[in-house]
C-alpha cells in the first residue's frame, strides 16, 4: 500500500492537504500586518487629537504637555505612523511563522519593536534638533504597541480555538525511535493549541510500530524513506526526533532531499521542557551543537521578580482590603469557625511556611480526609481531589470555583514565602515522596499562580501538574510571568477546573 492511500484512508486528500499549513501561515501574517497597520492609525489619530485638543495633557496627574495649535508636519506624522510602526514590527521579524500562533516570542519582539522605535524616535529627534511634542510621542507609540499586542492576542486565541477543532494546523511526519515518536505524538496532542498534527511517521527497519497503533498514527515508511513519504504525504514539516539512525551524516542528506520542496526540517534535540531562550547554536568546528544555558535561580533577574512580586502584593492588599474584611466576615456568619485557613507548606529550597487562604471547608475537614480516601479522583499522584468534596461549605465553593479563596495569599508574597507565580506550593507529606526529578519544583519560591492554573487546574493528573510545575522552573522570565498572570483572570472568570 502506497503512502498515500494510507493517508487517504486515516487522515483525508493528500492534495488538499499540501502546502495547507503554510497558505494559513501567511493569511496569518497578512492578518498581523493589517492589524499592526490599524493600531498605527488609531494611534496616530489619537496621538494627534489628544496633543492638540484644548484641554493640556496629564500622565498620573502631571501635565506633560499644555494645548497647542496644530502643525501640518504632525498630521504627516499621524498619517505616516502606520507604515512606520510595520516596518518596525517587521524588523524585529515578528511577522516570522515560527513565532506565530505559540509562545511569548511573538509578543516579546512587539515590545523589542517599540523599544527600537522610540530610541530611534528619541535619537533623530535629538541628532536633527527637530522640536518633537512629548505629549504626542508618550502617547503614540506606547498606544501602537498596546494595541498590537492586544489584537495579536486576540487573533492568537481564536486559532487556538479553531485549532482545537482541527482548523489551521500544520502537518508534520515524524522521524525517530520508537519510544521517542510516542512521546512526541503524547505531548503535541495534550497541546492542541500548538497547532501541530502527527500524519505519521518513519521509523528504524527494525521498529514494528504497535506501539503506535493505539494512538492512530501510521507508519509510512523506513528511516531512508524519509524524504519521499514527505513529498507524498503533502505535509508542511519533518520532524526528527532521538534516534541513532539518524546520525550526521544521514541528518545532513535528509536536509539535502528536502531543499527546495517547501517542507520544514526540524530536530528535537530530546530536551523535554526545556524551551528556547536556554538553547542556542553553536558552531564548534563545523558542527552546529546546541548550548543549553543553566536555569537562572538567583541574580539581576530574580531581584526584580521579588521587587515586582512584593511592591504588586502590597498595592493589591491595599486595592482589595475592603474586600477581604468583607469575605472574611460572611464566612464567619455563614459557618463555624475561622475565617482563614493557615496550612504549613514547603517553599524554595524546602523551607517550611505558613500558607493563608480563606477558609472553604468545615472546621474538621482535616480529620475526615481519612474516610474519604476511597474517593480521591488523584489516586495516580500524591494529590488529594474530589470533584465534590462533602466537607467544602457553600461559599466555600462558590469561593473556591472563583479562586477567591486563594486572595490571601496576597499575604505570602509581601513577606517573601510565596510569589505571584510560580509552581504550586505542595503540602510537606508530597514532598517527602518526591523524586529526584520533582523536587526541581522547590527551586523556585511557589506562585500564587502558574502554568497549572491556566492549563487545567484541578482537572490536572499529578504528572500533567508536575510537567507543566518543571516546565516553568527550567524556563521563567519576566515575560511568562506576565503572560501567565494576564491567562489567570480570565481562567478564573470561567471557573473552569476548580473543586
Amino acid at each position: 500500500m502506497s503512502v498515500a492511500t494510507i493517508l487517504r484512508s486515516g487522515s483525508g486528500d493528500v492534495a488538499q492537504r499540501a502546502g495547507v499549513g503554510r497558505r494559513w501561515l501567511r493569511r496569518y501574517g497578512a492578518v498581523l500586518v493589517v492589524l499592526d497597520g490599524l493600531s498605527g492609525v488609531i494611534a496616530g489619530l489619537a496621538a494627534y487629537l489628544t496633543r492638540f485638543s484644548d484641554d493640556p495633557l496629564t500622565v498620573g496627574g502631571t501635565t506633560v504637555a499644555d494645548p497647542a495649535s496644530p502643525t501640518p508636519g504632525y498630521l504627516w506624522y499621524s498619517l505616516a505612523l502606520p507604515v512606520i510602526w510595520i516596518f518596525a514590527v517587521g524588523l524585529s521579524r515578528a511577522y516570522e511563522g515560527r513565532f506565530l500562533g505559540v509562545g511569548t516570542e511573538e509578543f516579546q519582539r512587539v515590545v523589542r519593536a517599540f523599544v527600537g522605535l522610540t530610541a530611534a524616535v528619541a535619537f533623530t529627534s535629538y541628532a536633527t534638533k527637530a522640536e518633537l511634542a512629548r505629549g504626542y510621542v508618550i502617547l503614540a507609540l506606547p498606544l501602537a504597541a498596546a494595541l498590537s499586542l492586544v489584537g495579536r492576542y486576540l487573533v492568537r486565541k481564536r486559532v487556538h480555538h479553531l485549532r482545537r477543532s482541527g482548523h489551521y494546523m500544520v502537518d508534520l511526519v515524524l522521524v525517530g525511535g520508537e519510544h521517542s515518536v510516542v512521546d512526541l505524538v503524547t505531548q503535541l496532542r495534550s497541546e492542541p493549541y500548538n497547532g501541530l498534527r502527527v500524519v505519521g511517521a518513519c521509523l528504524p527497519a527494525e521498529a514494528s510500530g504497535d506501539l503506535l497503533a493505539p494512538l492512530g498514527v501510521p507508519v509510512l515508511g523506513a528511516i531512508d524513506d524519509v524524504a519521499t513519504v514527505a513529498r507524498e504525504s503533502g505535509v508542511d514539516t519533518v520532524a526528527v526526533t532521538s534516534c541513532p539512525e539518524m546520525y550526521g551524516a544521514r541528518l545532513r542528506r535528509l536536509a539535502w532531499d528536502l531543499e527546495g520542496t517547501d517542507i520544514d526540517l526540524v530536530v528535537s534535540p530530546g530536551l523535554i521542557e526545556v524551551a528556547g531562550p536556554r538553547l542556542h547554536i553553536r558552531p564548534v568546528s563545523g558542527l552546529p551543537l546546541v548550548h543549553v544555558e543553566e536555569p537562572e535561580f538567583s541574580g539581576g533577574r530574580r531581584v526584580v521578580k521579588a521587587a515586582v512580586d512584593r511592591t504588586a502584593a502590597a498595592f493589591l492588599l491595599l486595592l482589595i482590603a475592603p474586600v477581604l474584611l468583607g469575605i472574611a466576615a460572611a464566612i464567619r456568619l455563614t459557618s463555624r469557625g475561622p475565617a482563614f485557613f493557615r496550612q504549613t507548606r514547603i517553599g524554595k529550597d524546602g523551607r517550611e511556611f505558613t500558607m493563608i487562604k480563606f477558609r472553604t471547608m468545615v472546621v474538621d475537614a482535616e480529620a475526615r480526609k481519612g474516610d474519604l480516601v476511597a474517593q480521591n479522583e488523584r489516586g495516580e499522584g500524591l494529590l488529594f481531589k474530589i470533584r465534590n468534596d462533602p466537607r467544602i461549605t457553600p461559599l466555600g465553593r462558590i469561593l473556591r470555583k472563583y479562586s477567591i479563596d486563594e486572595l490571601p495569599q496576597v499575604i505570602n508574597v509581601l513577606t517573601g514565602s510565596m510569589s505571584l507565580v510560580g509552581p504550586r506550593p505542595p503540602l510537606p507529606e508530597e514532598v517527602a515522596l518526591y523524586g529526584d526529578d520533582v523536587r526541581r519544583r522547590l527551586l523556585v519560591k511557589p506562585g500564587v499562580t502558574g502554568l497549572w492554573q491556566i492549563s487545567g487546574r484541578s482537572d490536572l493528573t499529578w504528572d500533567e501538574s508536575v510537567r507543566l510545575d518543571l516546565r516553568y522552573v527550567e524556563n521563567w522570565s519576566l515575560t511568562l510571568d506576565f503572560m501567565i498572570l494576564w491567562k489567570t483572570a480570565f481562567t478564573v472568570v470561567r471557573g473552569a477546573g476548580a473543586y
